[in-house]
């Protein structure tokens, strides 16, 4: 990036107000950007935007100019278009809804653009705007007897964002399926489509469906950040020892890996960094997915589509026919799926999949349950990640306090040492009075040896299998209360997410 003095005519006192900022469609279009006393220009700014930033700081006195490639534009744009959301403003108070609207268009737009459209537009666009800049996982519409509430889920939890009594419910809900694709004349029948948005450089994915409720049609959507990117194992809260097992179960020549959890536990995001701890220019990597959550260089990749007949197992079916060395199943939901991706571990490959499952041990009571034979269990299964995420506490407003008798004997039945304090947050305005910011991984991992594969072969039940494969510190709750020793989290909060389970 480069600098130089770019003089303007009538010098007054500098102001960066969104008076003189200009237009996000404009910058964007035109590629300059006014940042206060910064004058930004892209790689392909135009005479028209120079001159008109020349124009509307005019007052300002000196712009420095700074000249950006195409990626350090998007962020600048992205970065200067979002200051100044708050949660208060999204909320779309000041709108009033007393026009008529015609039909929105089915493009696609960007969140940060905010045109003269009808108030209903506005409102959508500002609620999914605000969802994206928080970090939500997912966004709730919710029709009810008194008008429309709208929440999003961040750090796992439901706050309620907009809960109003003069908005425009059929519109609104129409809106939202107009832009996923859906037939908004269809009102009687569940739902499902895509939107695909963007915030600034930023491309978002957004799935959503539709259900029929007594007040009206309640849409969900869940919000995928596409240029997020994948996390390195140090970043999914892995200690050294789980990372180095990770890597030498990613380095198998065949077997099943499972990794197991609740919804939104982070499985595919495990799975994910696995793939590319196997992802090597020998190797074919083929994955089936639904929906396929991020583009993974060099790695062929199917999406679900059961209304057609692709279903997981009919993919992974296909994909053995594509000569893969690693595949990697979405998820098994059904006994057709689970032996097909045992035939899959004989002949020779490394398969990574899901299952819903409480624990690492639970996986082989559900494949059990799947009707897989205890014998080709033991024979193909090589490794289960069991994974949870517990809410951090906040690190500006944490505090410490005595351990309670109540809490150490959660720590001694288990065998563990009782820490000298245990931390909780009260709240504050750097984390919004919740007491959390972000979230950590604790995860329970299982390597199938020799003589769990014995016990799994003999039809062992669930508890015999925990005690021979599992320390008490390699459990889920163990992994949780050492976090919550460390300060990290807070014991209700790994109580909450993880339950402690003698």
């Amino acid at each position: 990036m480069t600098s130089r003095s770019a003089e303007t005519s009538r010098p007054s006192p500098a102001g960066s107000g969104s008076a003189t900022r200009l237009p996000f469609a404009f910058a964007r279009d035109q590629q300059v950007i006014l940042d206060g006393p910064r004058l930004i220009a892209g790689p392909g700014a135009t005479m028209l935007g120079l001159r008109e930033a020349q124009r509307r700081a005019a007052r300002r006195g000196a712009l420095v100019l700074q000249e950006t490639d195409r990626a350090g534009f998007e962020t600048e744009l992205a970065r200067v278009y979002r200051a100044g959301e708050s949660g208060e403003e999204e909320t779309g108070a000041e709108l009033l809804f007393d026009l008529e609207e015609g039909a929105p268009g089915n493009r696609q737009r960007d969140l940060l653009e905010d045109p003269g459209e009808a108030p209903v537009i506005q409102l959508v666009n500002r609620l999914l705007r605000q969802a994206v800049l928080s970090g939500a996982s997912d966004l709730h519409v919710e029709p009810h007897e008194g008008g429309l509430r709208a929440r999003m889920r961040v750090d796992g939890m439901l706050r309620t964002v907009m809960d109003r009594s003069d908005v425009p419910v059929k519109r609104i809900v129409s809106r939202l399926k107009v832009m996923a694709g859906l037939d908004i004349a269809e009102t009687r029948l569940p739902q499902d489509g895509r939107i695909a948005l963007a915030l600034g450089g930023r491309q978002i994915d957004a799935r959503v469906s539709s259900l029929p409720g007594h007040y009206g049609e309640r849409v969900v959507l869940r919000i995928l950040d596409l240029s997020a990117g994948l996390m390195p194992l140090a970043d999914l809260g892995l200690s050294e020892a789980q990372q180095t097992l990770l890597r030498r179960l990613s380095a198998l020549p065949n077997g099943i890996i499972l990794a197991t959890g609740p919804t939104g536990a982070g499985k595919t995001t495990t799975l994910y960094s696995l793939l590319q701890l196997a992802n090597r220019n020998e190797r074919n990597i083929v994955t089936v997915e639904d929906p396929i959550e991020y583009d993974l260089p060099g790695i062929s990749q199917s999406q679900i589509n059961a209304e057609i007949g692709m279903t997981f197992a009919t993919g992974l079916r296909a994909t053995l026919r594509q000569d893969p060395d690693v595949i990697l199943v979405g998820e098994i939901r059904d006994g057709e799926t689970a032996a097909t991706a045992t035939q899959a571990a004989l002949t020779g490959h490394l398969v990574f999949s899901s299952l819903h499952a409480n624990g690492s041990v639970g996986a082989v009571i559900r494949l059990r349950d799947l009707g897989v034979e205890n014998f080709l269990i033991a024979a193909t299964l090589r490794g289960v990640i069991a994974q949870r995420l517990l809410r951090r506490l906040c690190p500006e407003c944490r505090v410490a306090h005595p351990v309670t008798p109540e809490a150490a004997a959660h720590f001694t039945r288990h065998g563990l040492a009782v820490p000298e304090a245990l931390h909780e947050s009260t709240g504050c305005e750097a984390c919004g009075d919740t007491g959390h910011a972000g979230r950590k991984g604790v995860f329970e991992m299982l390597e199938v040896g020799a003589r769990l594969r014995e016990a799994i072969d003999a039809g062992a039940s669930e508890a015999e299998m925990a005690r021979l494969a599992l320390g008490a510190e390699e459990t889920l709750f163990g992994q949780g209360l050492a976090a919550v020793a460390a300060g990290e989290v807070s014991l209700p909060e790994t109580l909450r997410v993880v339950g402690d389970v003698a």
